[in-house]
């Protein structure tokens, strides 16, 4: 389980492609990197994914086909940043919202605004995923907590702030980018659950 705390942005450093999975080696600062152990969940731009090795500075996750069809991963490249957070420890505060790291779709960038006052990005996502992006509500953006803007029938608008934009790789997006969305669980299931009553209601 996560936050959508980011701790920091991290260096991908190598990318080896087999048959099946990627096996991605990001460069993690000390902090991040002091306890991590083979075996432990990290997420990676909001994709829980398992260390495989550690060598030095230098952690190891092997990404699935499957998710690097689902997710931004699969863009990655040598010098790419990515989004890094730990797993979240008992008794640690929680700041932003409870993710999984299980990605449900993947929002384009249809506009970047920056200005002296604000930065705000407009982003696009498949029509069904808006029952559950909601005004003020909350959803995961490459493994990032944000609170939701204006929203529309296909998309919606974050306003991030200075320290967001410091800690994460949202102040390097351009039109066209694909972003990974993970929604709320808790919104997702009241939705489905409205929806179930109402239809049996009306059936």
């Amino acid at each position: 389980m996560f936050t959508g705390i980011v701790q920091a942005t991290s260096n991908v450093v190598a990318i080896t492609k087999n048959d099946g999975l990627n096996t991605i080696e990001i460069a993690l600062p000390p902090h991040l990197k002091d306890g991590l152990v083979t075996g432990a969940s990290v997420a990676n731009n909001g994709v829980c994914l398992t260390v495989t090795k550690i060598v030095d500075d230098r952690v190891f996750f092997d990404v699935m086909e499957e998710t690097l069809s689902v997710t931004n991963l699969c863009q990655l490249k040598v010098g790419s940043s990515v989004n890094i957070e730990r797993s979240l420890t008992f008794g640690s505060e929680i700041g932003g919202h409870i993710l999984s790291g299980h990605i449900h779709a993947q929002a384009t960038v249809i506009e970047v605004s920056d200005t002296d006052s604000h930065y705000d990005l407009s982003l696009k996502v498949e029509p069904k995923w808006m029952n559950y992006i909601l005004y003020k509500g909350f959803v995961g953006v490459n493994g990032c907590s944000l609170t939701v803007g204006e929203v529309s029938d296909n998309g919606f608008k974050l306003h991030l702030i200075p320290e967001t934009l410091s800690l994460t790789n949202l102040s390097e997006c351009k039109v066209g980018d694909r972003l990974n969305i993970e929604i709320d669980s808790q919104t997702q299931a009241i939705v489905d659950t409205v929806e179930r009553v109402l239809a049996k209601r009306f059936a």
